[in-house]
């Protein structure tokens, strides 16, 4: 049987809520994508490591930008409280 561990003290948990590894690091306006309406779209690029998450979404700048933090700080959070080093936790592969 196993035993469920105790997150929040967990040293290594507490260590990965302070670098934060998900962090917007572009926000451009760019083009109204094919096929959607509007005119003032952005993309935005999240960085962790060596990969990125793109993201386009219309609005203002402001709005954009706050959309993009919210992303990055929601995967930091799903980070911090699984007590994982990625977004999603890796699977038992039976052999």
């Amino acid at each position: 049987m196993q035993t469920a561990r105790n997150v929040s003290s967990n040293d290594h948990v507490n260590n990965l809520k302070k670098k934060k590894p998900y962090k917007v690091i572009q926000v451009e306006k760019i083009e109204t994508p094919e096929g959607m309406n509007g005119d003032n779209w952005y993309r935005y690029v999240i960085d962790y490591g060596k990969s990125q998450i793109e993201g386009k979404k219309p609005g203002s700048l402001k709005l954009v930008k706050q959309h993009a933090e919210s992303v990055a700080d929601d995967l930091n959070s799903r980070n911090t409280t699984l007590g994982n080093t990625g977004a999603y936790a890796q699977r038992n592969n039976k052999k």
